[in-house]
């Protein structure tokens, strides 16, 4: 992957506020220290920015690199070494809108993998702030986004926010909508840029994370949020983030939710 040329950000030194972790639908930002991961892989985009100074990537079969920012596809193998203090972690969830405007804004790419985002220095900026200002990261690296515009997928999506651990399949939305299934998951991938199972997935971990903001206990919420087990719910935030929630939750970090 080649190293993009351009003049390099400043460092920044001022001291840094508290870990955050926002999740909204699709996607999610993590702002805080080097989270020190082993290789591992993610099921989403994963967009890494050195907030203080450059991160070095490494993949098995290349040499490291030193970037200030990149961009990795799902399912890829890596280790993100960072030389400075904190990291920026956007996830994107694959075939969205966000994931594809990142993707648009990588200045080169190998590998699969994204290097220089053309919005580098002003993320940087926005991770200065005094609060984690996530809607404001979120435009910045992929651009804003349109929300569905098809009143029936709009009712759906409101159902599946309000209960994200309710049972109802495609197949009795569809017939609720009077639509097909077929053309029902067509029509909600169009509208909502994710499958119908990988929205419902989003939904459930946003309900986990209101939760635990508020106090309750990771297992309770896990299990109320339509997941069969704890475990289910450890084994799929690990394969979506790279780290289990209970090692998130262990550094301190706050907890920010989507609004309704």
């Amino acid at each position: 992957m080649a190293v993009v040329d351009r003049p390099p950000l400043p460092e920044t030194c001022a001291a840094p506020p508290a870990p955050a972790l926002w999740v909204g639908y699709g996607h999610a930002v993590y702002l805080g220290p080097s989270l020190r991961l082993e290789p591992h892989s993610t099921a989403v985009y994963c967009l890494a920015v050195g907030v203080d100074a450059p991160l070095t990537l490494r993949v098995d079969g290349s040499a490291d690199v030193v970037l200030r920012s990149v961009l990795v596809p799902p399912r890829a193998v890596h280790q993100i070494v960072a030389t400075g203090e904190r990291m920026l972690f956007c996830y994107f969830d694959p075939g969205s809108a966000r994931a594809g405007g990142c993707l648009e804004r990588m200045a080169a790419a190998q590998g699969g993998f994204g290097s220089g985002h053309r919005a580098e220095a002003e993320l940087v900026g926005l991770c200065g702030a005094p609060a984690l200002d996530a809607l404001g990261i979120l435009d910045a690296a992929s651009g804003p986004v349109l929300g569905p515009v098809d009143e029936r997928i709009d009712g759906v999506i409101r159902s599946i926010r309000a209960q994200p651990g309710s049972p109802v399949s495609a197949a009795e939305f569809a017939r609720d909508t009077h639509l097909s299934t077929p053309y029902f998951l067509r029509l909600f991938a169009a509208e909502t840029g994710t499958s119908f199972r990988r929205y419902r997935l989003w939904a459930r971990m946003l309900h986990v994370a209101t939760a635990v903001s508020k106090g309750s206990d990771l297992t309770r919420a896990a299990v109320d949020a339509g997941f069969a087990t704890p475990s289910h719910f450890s084994d799929a935030f690990r394969r979506m983030f790279g780290l289990t929630a209970t090692a998130l939750l262990t550094g301190g970090v706050e907890i920010v939710v989507d609004g309704p």
